[in-house]
């Protein structure tokens, strides 16, 4: 038996064929390969952890990258947070499940789906367990990527939905996607928290908390963090668990000390707590009159939008069916938006999240 060397680029092109997506110069390790990869682990895998996936798909690039295993698994684990987003994975509160042994932390496998943009394009969701893509060949070939989504384009008197449909996709409305919270104010929105959090029995000794400052620059997401020190007031709230994510909610700390803290996510919302508290703390930025910001900068038959800090889910599936992720530029997070819905968006962004365009196009 001959035993042949191959280089990791190879491996790349052969993993990348494997998994139907198209070549790319170099081997690289792009977003749309990770996500791919977490797919396919979620696939095997699900039910599981988020960290899971993550060390699976991690393990399989061993010795295919440069760079130190933090920087890749870093670059993972925020994939996975993108088809969380995108849905192709759905946590507990979105699933109906009675197993006991289910953890409250896991993740589980969409079923394949779709949702029909308003030019017409296909966004693809959900997993199929048992293959690579639940689409034939014929469709897979036609399949584009934007970062994380896939997208289908019909083809000229092509009834694209109905296809799908015959294959057993499922369907989902515009309006069941871009579902977003009530509308209301952010002072109507704070005012609400606050007395739900003055409705908290005393919470007793919190500990390992971190709080969001908002008194800290609203442009610098990860430098408004910090440990509690001597400090009085309400604050967006995060603090560890065993095992899993952070646990968000809302405190209030006197002289420093955790006294009262509301858990997010509320009872019967179907919201993510981080989710919440992104939203909330919107909120109290524009109730203290430092509203956070987007820039938005025009480019060839739209615009793209740049965002500071992060949006809560709903507000990313929105941007990310309307519009599609684009590259950042300084920035957390971007996605560039068509012309025809650029109005109707930002002024979404302005009444849902108030938030501010820092600065006009020229």
């Amino acid at each position: 038996m001959v035993i042949t060397e191959i280089s990791a680029e190879e491996v790349m092109k052969s993993s990348r064929e494997a998994l139907g997506l198209p070549s790319v110069s170099g081997g690289a390790i792009d977003d749309t390969l990770l996500g791919a990869s977490l797919r396919r682990a979620a696939g095997i895998l699900c039910p599981c952890s988020p960290s899971t996936l993550v060390a699976a798909v991690l393990e399989s690039l061993q010795y295919l990258f440069e760079g130190s295993d933090d920087d890749m698994e870093e670059r993972i684990a925020a994939t996975a947070e993108t088809l969380i987003i995108g849905g192709d994975l759905l946590e507990l509160n979105q699933v109906t499940t009675d197993d006991p042994d289910v953890k409250g932390t896991w993740v589980f496998s969409a079923p394949p789906g779709f949702i029909v943009r308003p030019g017409g394009n296909i966004f693809l969701v959900g997993i199929a367990p048992d293959e690579m893509t639940p689409l034939p060949a014929s469709l897979n070939t036609r399949v584009t990527y934007e970062g994380f989504a896939r997208v289908l384009t019909p083809q000229p008197t092509e009834n694209l939905p109905s296809i799908l449909r015959d294959l057993g996709l499922v369907e989902i409305s515009k309006s069941a996607w871009l579902k977003a919270p009530k509308l209301e104010s952010a002072t109507e929105l704070h005012d609400s928290m606050l007395r739900c959090l003055e409705e908290q029995s005393p919470s007793g000794s919190v500990a390992d908390i971190s709080i969001l400052d908002p008194t800290r620059a609203v442009d610098y997401y990860t430098g408004r963090w910090r440990t509690p020190s001597n400090e009085s007031g309400n604050y967006i709230a995060r603090r560890p668990q065993a095992y899993g994510a952070h646990l968000w909610g809302f405190a209030k700390l006197v002289d420093g000390i955790v006294v009262k803290f509301l858990d997010f996510p509320l009872p019967r919302t179907r919201w993510r707590g981080c989710d919440v508290a992104w939203h909330l703390q919107m909120a109290i930025d524009q109730h203290r009159g430092t509203p956070q910001s987007y820039l938005r900068r025009s480019v060839s038959t739209g615009a793209c939008l740049d965002f500071f800090s992060p949006l809560p889910l709903w507000a990313q599936r929105r941007l990310a069916v309307l519009g599609r992720p684009a590259p950042r530029e300084k920035c957390l997070i971007s996605y560039w938006i068509p012309e025809r819905e650029l109005a109707s968006e930002e002024t979404f962004l302005r009444e849902h999240l108030w938030l501010v365009n820092r600065e006009k196009p020229e």
